[in-house]
């Protein structure tokens, strides 16, 4: 039952209001009813935010199709070329992953400052910077150059997004469904894959620039819609505490829950995450720009509750997600293809592993809030190494390693039937990522650091994506390539044994969070191992756990800091 309390809050931070103002708040001593009930409208504004890995999807696909057209072709190598070099094609792949890493650690300390709405709508207005210098490829004599400043640029504003769209949506969806809706946000990724093959495909034969500079332009409606919509949506009520900005976040609640200012759910979650936040704070407390990274570091690496293991956890688990060599099926799935011969129309299959990837999402929408982040994870690398596997010893034994030269010059496989079995595995480790790794690493990594470090912590996971994307699309051409590395099928191998480290991680390092607010996340961490965090039940309030459970929380905001009396 509700109950009144009385708690102080000491110095918060930077100020805002001048009036002052006094908030009593109710808290209850029951777990279960520390947050409203979702409504259909808490739900579609919470999925809104998702919308941003669209930006992710798309800028990171289109240009595997582009990178094969003709008319892209002529104009960064010249008229006589047929295909881009090795060190041409890593540097334009990969140059957008460089900028999105720096621009995902800017976005933690730029999420502190002016809040996460304002930062991903910055990122949205340094994308369209970045999308405008893309178009002007071909203008001049330099074209490479164009190209690789404006996805650098775009970098920049899609490190923004992923980064801070992530930490935003994870701290305002409601505890019942924030995996399934952060699940929303690597769909939204598969749509924007989807739609750059689309068009890609549609453009592919023009014989004009458009070829490229379609798929390019269309970029400027995602900004527009990300950007735009945000502004009617409120701001992180997690951020407005953390600066003292307590009427703020209860108006933020209020919009995000559904409920009205006076609810007894609005009063239970704010004063939940008031008292967690007082906690942390004791913890880890506020200090300057570099004791703040510091403290992302703090802690010994086998202590559970350690803010270095946590930084590690997120860090190595995007850097896993990458290991899966997803991104060389995407980024370098239509030269690899074309290479064997045995394929007349590589876009067409390429197009069919991006719808595979998108109708596969979803299934982690019931399935991680059912089964929980753990077991998708184990079982989704399981599945997916045994799928590159059985491409590799495929491909090596009588699949795509073995080829005839044509009379024409040309190169086709031995076996064609084996190349397609290569082909249809390659599509089942899509449907094991798709469903598990994809959304699964996003997930997580919005859930387990603790308010005074979760910007930054999740900033430092995103880079760690975006650093490992940077690696593996500079050296894959090196790997693939006929005059480079030439490994054909068995770059496969190389997958499999990274997707086999990853089923082993998964077991000994992720913990379960499923069902359970951030505020519990925390707590859950401290008393738990990741093998025994599955069974892990919240027993206590935050409020209680704060001494605070029968005395009445009254919460005075002057000068936009927050007191007691």
């Amino acid at each position: 039952m509700f109950v009144c309390v009385s708690v102080c809050l000491a110095l918060s931070q930077t100020a805002i209001m001048s009036e002052r103002r006094v908030s009593a708040l109710r808290t209850t001593s029951d777990v279960n009813r520390i947050e409203a009930p979702v409504t259909w409208k808490a739900y579609l504004i919470c999925a809104f935010a998702s919308f941003g890995g669209i930006f992710f999807g798309y800028d990171s696909s289109y240009i595997n199709g582009v990178s094969g057209s003709s008319m892209f072709i002529h104009m960064v190598e010249g008229p006589t070329a047929s295909a881009l070099t090795s060190s041409n094609s890593s540097l334009i792949v990969s140059i957008l992953s460089a900028g999105t890493f720096f621009g995902a650690l800017l976005g933690g300390d730029v999420a502190e400052w002016i809040g996460r709405k304002w930062t991903v709508i910055l990122g949205t207005v340094i994308y369209t910077i970045g999308v405008v210098i893309q178009i002007c490829t071909g203008a001049g004599n330099d074209a490479r150059g164009l190209i690789v400043a404006g996805r650098l640029i775009a970098g920049f504003g899609v490190g923004f997004e992923s980064a801070i769209v992530i930490l935003y949506m994870s701290e305002i969806c409601p505890k019942q469904v924030r995996g399934a809706l952060v699940a929303g946000y690597q769909f939204c990724i598969t749509i924007g894959l989807l739609l750059a093959s689309c068009v890609v495909y549609a453009t592919e034969n023009r014989p004009d620039t458009g070829a490229y500079r379609i798929p390019i332009g269309i970029q400027f409606a995602w900004a527009l819609i990300l950007g735009i919509g945000l502004l009617f949506l409120p701001d992180s009520p997690r951020y407005f505490v953390k600066n003292g900005r307590i009427e703020d976040a209860i108006s933020s609640l209020c919009r995000l829950r559904g409920q009205p200012r006076n609810s007894e759910y609005i009063e239970a979650e704010l004063a939940e995450i008031v008292a967690n936040e007082e906690y942390e704070r004791s913890m880890i407390p506020s200090a300057g720009w570099f004791s703040s990274w510091y403290s992302c570091f703090k802690g010994g690496l086998w202590d559970q509750k350690s803010n270095l293991r946590r930084t590690i956890l997120g860090t190595s688990l995007q850097m896993m997600q990458q290991w899966t060599g997803v991104n060389f099926i995407f980024y370098y799935s239509t030269p690899f293809l074309q290479s064997t011969g045995a394929i007349k129309n590589v876009f067409f299959i390429s197009l069919i592993f991006t719808l595979i990837n998108v109708c596969s999402t979803p299934i982690s929408f019931y399935t991680v809030e059912k089964f929980g982040r753990r077991p998708i994870l184990i079982y989704g690398a399981l599945g997916m190494l045994i799928c590159q596997f059985l491409c590799a010893i495929i491909g090596v034994t009588v699949g795509f390693n073995h080829t005839h030269t044509l009379p024409d010059g040309s190169s086709v496989a031995n076996n064609i039937p084996a190349v397609n079995a290569q082909i249809a595995f390659i599509a089942i480790f899509i449907f094991f990522f798709a469903s598990t790794w994809g959304p699964g690493a996003w997930i997580v990594i919005g859930e387990i650091f603790p308010l005074p470090i979760r910007a930054r912590g999740v900033a430092l996971s995103t880079a760690s994506n975006w650093l490992w994307n940077t690696i593996i699309a500079v050296i894959t051409p090196y790997m693939v390539n006929t005059d480079k590395g030439n490994l054909k099928s068995s770059v496969f191998f190389i997958w499999g044994g990274l997707c086999t480290a990853a089923f082993v991680y998964s077991y000994f390092i992720i913990p379960e969070t499923k069902g359970l607010s951030l505020e519990q996340v925390d707590k859950m961490m401290e008393e738990t191992t990741p093998r025994t965090s599955s069974k892990w039940k919240p027993t206590t309030t935050f409020a209680e756990t704060m001494g605070i459970g029968d005395k009445g929380m009254v919460i005075h905001e002057e000068g936009g800091t927050t007191a007691t009396v």
